[in-house]
């Protein structure tokens, strides 16, 4: 640099007064004179324009200056002049500017002007020093800061799951899945999540805000309802957790609908329930049913074949008229208990299903139940072909059972049988004319035949129905695969039982 005695190209930095300040300053300082022309920069100005000192020594400042900022530039420099006799050097406010490095680069500075009076060879004169800071990687930062909120935000607007911030109880920002879940079109700002919440939940949610707000470590979780704006309640989990840097205010709450959840875990606990009645009601079905076997065997079957055994051995040493006499009763009575026999075994295994096979299984059980009921019973089947024994049975049993439940509850006058073929499943609707199943039927205490037939289709791949029709009257309705790896199509009623149905 120049020394301050040289010509009016510039100054040493290091001769002026405060020179290894100025030297060390982390801000840019340019000097220039009354002309606005550059007289010294120290090591942080070369940095910020990418010069050397002797490059530009001398140039008007405008050099640093881009064109479109050039008659602005001259305006501020007209109205903050040098420092002159009768005015104060006193700095001006920062304010920013454009600017180019020597390579034309651009940047936004922060500037502050001011006045200073300097010692020469001459005399003194004035001067003015620009403090100036790059604001570029500070604007970078506030950029990419805007962007990342941007994102942030975006990403809580589309997030699948409501969210809500509350400040001091009320409701600053809310997403779109939030007002969703409400069903409401506004945006519940500056709402209370309390009045949001059915009131046996308020507590628990004070508490757990407490807690968050009060430095806990973990989420805290609150387990309510509320009320949508059509009226419909909505089970919720909100987990709640404090914002940092937000005082001890702010708390973000993440709103899930659990209503399926919580309904699921009931009907499967439900469903656990019946299973392990249905199980313990099988037990002593099967305890009572032995005891029906035991006793029928004990007092028909056993009293018979002693009478039998009574009338032959009198027969020892009888003459001609009595053994005519004796033996017809005797026939008689093997006859009834052959017939015994019969109707016991009947009861455990339907007999006719494996001589004359399902159809005919079924078309006795319907005439059977006409007989016993009074009521008429029509069957309509098809012909299903080779059907496995596990399916043959359940059937059986189904139709069975469907005709017990029309016998005891129905007070029907007309019953029909429909036993359809579908592809690869079979199609079985038992229904009657009578009052109709009561509401949730097939989860009624005590009741286990609509149950045991579900399970039944269940342990098949197969599935149960029961419904009650229009015109008075109710069906049961299973469909269950003729292969038993085969998929089974949807329920419902086939078109020849919707006619029937039909009032």
């Amino acid at each position: 640099m120049h020394a301050p005695n040289a010509p009016e190209g510039g100054f040493d930095l290091y001769a002026l007064p405060l020179g290894g300040v100025l030297e060390d300053a982390l801000e840019a300082i340019v000097l220039v004179d009354d002309r606005q022309h550059i007289v010294a920069l120290n090591p942080a100005a070369q940095q910020l324009f990418d010069c050397r000192t002797a490059e530009v020594l001398g140039e008007p400042l405008q050099r640093f200056v881009p064109a479109r900022h050039a008659e602005l530039h001259d305006a501020v420099a007209r109205r903050f002049g040098p420092a002159s006799e009768g005015r104060a050097a006193t700095p001006a406010p920062r304010h920013r500017v454009q600017a180019h490095r020597a390579d034309g680069t651009p940047f936004t500075a922060e500037v502050r002007l001011s006045s200073v009076e300097l010692a020469t060879a001459t005399g003194p004169r004035p001067y003015v020093a620009a403090l100036l800071r790059d604001l570029t990687a500070e604007r970078n930062l506030d950029r990419d800061l805007r962007e990342l909120q941007r994102r942030l935000r975006a990403v809580f607007e589309l997030a699948p799951v409501a969210l809500w911030i509350a400040d001091n109880d009320r409701i600053v920002f809310a997403n779109r899945a939030a007002a969703q879940l409400l069903g409401s079109e506004h945006t519940l700002l500056g709402e209370s999540p309390y009045s949001l919440l059915r009131p046996d939940s308020h507590a628990d949610l004070q508490r757990q805000v407490a807690g968050v707000l009060g430095g806990g470590a973990e989420v805290g979780r609150v387990h309510g309802r509320l009320q949508r704006a059509d009226g419909e309640e909505r089970e919720v989990e909100i987990a709640l957790a404090a914002l940092p840097d937000h005082g001890h205010t702010t708390v973000q709450m993440v709103v899930a609908d659990v209503t399926r959840q919580r309904a699921e875990a009931r009907a499967l606990e439900r469903s656990r329930q019946q299973l392990r009645q249905l199980s313990a009601s099988v037990v002593e079905a099967r305890e009572e049913e032995r005891r029906r076997i035991a006793r029928e065997l004990h007092d028909e079957l056993g009293q018979r074949l002693t009478a039998l055994k009574m009338d032959l051995s009198s027969l020892t040493g009888a003459d001609g008229a009595t053994l005519g006499t004796r033996v017809p009763a005797m026939l008689s009575m093997l006859d009834e208990t052959v017939a015994s026999v019969r109707r016991i075994a009947g009861d455990l295994r339907p007999l006719m299903l494996d001589d004359l096979g399902l159809n005919a299984a079924i078309e006795w059980l319907a005439s059977e139940a006409s007989r016993r009921l009074g009521i008429r019973v029509d069957v309509a089947l098809d012909d299903l072909g080779a059907v496995g024994e596990r399916v043959a049975i359940a059937l059986y049993r189904m139709v069975q059972e469907a005709l017990t439940n029309v016998a005891r509850h129905a007070n029907a006058t007309t019953a029909r049988v429909e036993l359809r073929r579908d592809g690869d499943a079979v199609r079985l609707a038992v229904s009657d004319d009578g009052v109709g199943y009561p509401a949730h039927a097939l989860q009624r205490e005590g009741r286990w035949g609509l149950l045991g037939m579900r399970e039944r289709a269940d342990m098949l791949g197969g599935r149960l129905e029961i419904d009650n029709t229009t015109g008075g009257g109710a069906c049961v309705r299973v469909i269950l695969p003729l292969n038993e790896s085969a998929p089974t199509p949807p329920l419902g009623p086939t078109p020849e039982h919707e006619q029937w149905l039909t009032p």
